[in-house]
């Protein structure tokens, strides 16, 4: 299975797990042309959520919930999407002034000893709730383990499509060098242009 609003940038998900965050990061509008949105309504989110929680499950190893998504869960998925947003984005820029206040976002879980001996994280809700609680278990194991850095947003402001950079010394700052990098390049070179030949 795959991660369906990453892999429509044509991009490589990010590991394990945390390809989900990456995949719901990615159902934003973005992109030139802008992709849609596929949370803009429930029926375009169910999709999503279908896809993404098989994808999970063959990329954990683990059951695919059932997740069924209604009006409020919707809401709060979209709420949390821009609150990731805006946390990929300061970590793309490298950004470690304190941040504008985001709303808390959080879903109950359960430790689980579990018959192969390990613990584990898993939702305790039932509906919409189980995947925000997915979503913020695999980003907490992403920062335990140190892997969410690689997680960002392109730095094109026109762009808001999240990559996970692979990159040796992890300073990749856009989804698409040849699209988007290569477009700011140009523009801080004219800039730079203009301002050699101002009086």
């Amino acid at each position: 299975m795959t991660w369906t609003a990453t892999e429509r940038y044509r991009l490589e998900p990010a590991p394990g797990g945390l390809g989900l965050v990456q995949d719901l990061l990615n159902t934003v509008a973005a992109g030139a042309p802008a992709r849609p949105d596929l949370l803009a309504d429930t029926t375009a989110a169910q999709a999503w959520a279908d896809t993404a929680v098989t994808a999970w499950a063959a990329a954990t190893g683990r059951p695919a919930p059932h997740v069924v998504l209604d009006a409020g869960a919707l809401a709060e998925l979209r709420a949390l999407r821009e609150s990731l947003h805006a946390a990929a984005a300061r970590a793309a820029q490298g950004d470690d002034a304190s941040p504008p206040p985001v709303p808390d976002h959080a879903a109950p879980v359960a430790l689980r000893l579990c018959g192969d001996g390990v613990v584990r994280i898993e939702p305790d809700d039932t509906g919409g709730r189980t995947l925000v609680a997915l979503v913020l278990t695999e980003l907490y194991e992403a920062q335990r383990t140190d892997t969410a850095r690689r997680l960002k947003t392109c730095r094109n402001p026109l762009c808001r499509v999240a990559f996970h950079d692979r990159s040796r010394n992890n300073s990749g700052a856009w989804h698409d060098v040849k699209t988007c990098g290569n477009t700011a390049n140009l523009r801080a070179y004219r800039a730079r242009q203009r301002e050699r030949q101002a009086p």
